[in-house]
């Protein structure tokens, strides 16, 4: 006991001298030092929390959630804080491990697509069947590694997506007022630890998004729909009271190349034509060039294409009271227009198209001319990487995957027997739902032939990993149920399908009350 309260003293010492620096009309001239100050405190923390899971010992305990919430606010502060200090990282890990299922399709699916979010009722009957199992609020890699979990079975699937973002590198991007599509869809989808995000929404009129895919139009459709039509959906409350401040009107989509290239399909863009009280602008110029070739496009970027020509204007039917989206092509990001370390505008190169001499890929090329736009908010959507969990995954760090064959992974040559990937930390973060259902068909074609061959390793069956592995509170499917019911019952409340609980520990505090 003596130990809890001596880490709840230095948790809240620590807080304390945070909240000093936040509120110090001399923070600026203070952050300099603090910085200093608050790294040696950390690497005093780091030393005493060694091998531990946690800060009192194998049991997590209140001070715990303190350290966590410190943690997590000082890594939005200076991320480079925590630079060599891997035991912190794999505690912040620890705590935001996701005691939920549903992945991609609870924290990724735009809230006003319920449609595409169907699907969880098929994977709800097959988790419910005795041939599935779900078990979460492990993190793999710290809580257990790959090789004690390949020990408990025949074959193991790492299917964990790509959580880091691609970054511009370009001077100004470490600004206040600019985030990354991932944290942006995080927030306002209830990804735990995201719902502090901090955004600008009331400081200016226009958002500039780097990326013309379809993560991009969904950011730009959340920031443009009237929020009575967002409060319908499953979108979460403290997103909702953030909009609701939000003077953001225009939403600029910038891409480096031209209109054939943009990455977005046809539904986005037909459903952002749509929206009510909202103006989608691409300018007629732009798409004349490819008027009398659309006819020799390949059907899906024919249609697409036509659409866009079709709803290309002038920009003479726009109002002062409409929402605007403008796609603008031949754009590189090259700088933050920043003061104070506040994002005030950004600076684009104009760039050129050039075609290889078989008239394949379209390259383009600075001109060396540059423009300024004006804004507040600069998300970039300009993809996803994967990272390496576990020492013992064979990693290609270049391109963000795991060395595999058709869904096998392998190392230096050789395929580890029993050892699969799919999806993006397989192939790289690209594509469609279609492109990965697709994608996870060939693993388990791979999964499916190794077992006839006799290829899968024996596993320990006579063994349950949730009597062998210690230190963390496992979820399992029946414990979500619950989560599921609460969340439904809060919904109803308000008019909405759900109203996601955002905190980890609240989900906990859930299923031990349901228990007891």
């Amino acid at each position: 006991m003596a130990t809890v309260d001596m880490l709840l003293n230095v948790a809240m010492d620590f807080r304390n001298g945070f909240v000093r620096l936040c509120y110090s009309s001399q923070m600026e001239s203070m952050k300099e030092e603090y910085l200093k100050t608050v790294r040696a405190k950390l690497e005093e923390m780091s030393k005493y929390l060694g091998d531990k899971p946690w800060f009192a010992g194998n049991e997590i305990t209140f001070p715990d959630f303190h350290f966590y919430e410190m943690f997590d606010q000082h890594r939005e502060f200076h991320p480079q804080l925590f630079d060599g200090l891997d035991n912190l990282k794999a505690y912040m890990d620890r705590f935001e491990a996701l005691p939920v299922p549903f992945g991609l399709i609870r924290f990724g699916v735009a809230p006003d697509h319920p449609e595409v979010k169907n699907v969880i009722n098929q994977f709800t009957t097959l988790a419910l069947t005795d041939r599935c199992r779900f078990i979460g609020n492990i993190n793999i890699g710290t809580d257990i590694n790959i090789n004690q979990l390949r020990s408990y079975y025949n074959g193991v699937v790492l299917a964990y997506g790509a959580e880091e973002d691609k970054t511009m590198g370009i001077k100004g991007e470490d600004s206040y007022g600019v985030f990354s599509a991932r944290s942006f869809v995080s927030w306002y989808n209830g990804l735990p630890g995201y719902e502090n995000l901090n955004l600008n929404l009331s400081s200016g009129d226009t958002a500039v998004i780097i990326g013309q895919g379809n993560v991009a139009l969904d950011i730009a459709r959340i920031l443009l729909t009237p929020l009575d039509t967002l409060k319908e959906t499953d979108i979460c409350s403290h997103a909702v009271d953030a909009l609701s401040f939000s003077k953001i009107k225009k939403v600029i989509m910038v891409g480096r190349r031209g209109p054939l290239q943009v990455a977005f399909t046809i539904k986005e863009l037909r459903e952002m034509t749509k929206l009510p009280q909202c103006k989608t602008m691409i300018k007629h110029k732009d798409m004349l060039p490819y008027k009398d070739i659309i006819s020799e496009l390949p059907r899906p970027r024919k249609r697409l294409t036509e659409l866009m020509l079709k709803t290309s204007s002038d920009g003479r039917d726009i109002s002062n009271d409409d929402n605007v989206l403008e796609l603008l092509f031949c754009r590189s990001p090259m700088e933050i227009i920043a003061r104070n370390e506040i994002t005030k505008g950004i600076k684009l190169e104009i760039n050129e198209l050039i075609e290889d001499a078989n008239g394949g890929n379209t390259t383009a090329v600075g001109s060396g001319e540059y423009e300024t736009i004006d804004c507040s908010m600069v998300l970039r959507s300009i993809g996803y990487k994967s990272r390496n969990i576990d020492p013992e995954i064979p990693f290609d760090e270049k391109l963000g995957i795991i060395n595999n064959s058709k869904g096998r992974v392998v190392n230096n040559g050789t395929t580890i027997n029993g050892l699969y990937c799919s999806g993006w930390v397989k192939r790289g973060p690209t594509g469609v739902i279609l492109t990965t259902m697709n994608d996870a068909f060939e693993t388990a074609g791979s999964i499916i032939e190794d077992n006839k061959n006799g290829m899968l390793p024996s596993s320990n069956t006579a063994r349950d990993i949730l009597n062998d592995i210690k230190g963390f509170e496992p979820v399992l499917f029946e414990d979500w149920l619950k989560i599921d019911e609460e969340e439904k019952r809060r919904g109803e409340l308000v008019g909405k399908p759900r109203e996601k609980i955002v905190s980890v520990l609240e989900m906990l505090q859930i299923i031990k009350n349901n228990k007891n």
